[in-house]
């Protein structure tokens, strides 16, 4: 989990940050985990229908990678695995949370811009 410290002009931190939820649906996954605690593979990609099933394995193996989640195996038939936050990617809550906040106000403002233009 090698990852580039920043350590320059002002921004630099943001460029920290985004090297670990950079990626379409980084932001998303971690926040269904968020919501969910765990989570298998079928749930997630249920509550990302817009995200295809090799981007979907693609960016939980970086997040894994990176050790922002845990993945649990369990063998059966068929097999199923678990994804839930680790503790360093709880940490990223606040940040998640923070998107989450922004988006509603986001979709709020612009859901009224459009209907002011109809």
């Amino acid at each position: 989990m090698y990852k580039k410290v920043y350590d320059c002009q002002q921004g630099c931190p943001v460029e920290s940050t985004l090297q670990f939820i950079s990626g379409k649906w980084k932001s998303v996954i971690l926040y269904h985990l968020m919501e969910e605690k765990v989570c298998h593979f079928g749930n997630l990609k249920r509550q990302i229908p817009g995200c295809s099933n090799r981007m979907l394995a693609l960016q939980l193996r970086e997040l894994e990678s990176d050790g922002i989640i845990k993945k649990t195996s369990h063998p059966g038939t068929p097999p199923k695995t678990d994804y839930e936050l680790s503790n360093f990617g709880k940490t990223l809550i606040p940040v998640i949370t923070a998107m989450d906040s922004w988006g509603i106000y986001y979709n709020k403002i612009a859901s009224n811009a459009l209907e002011s233009k109809m």
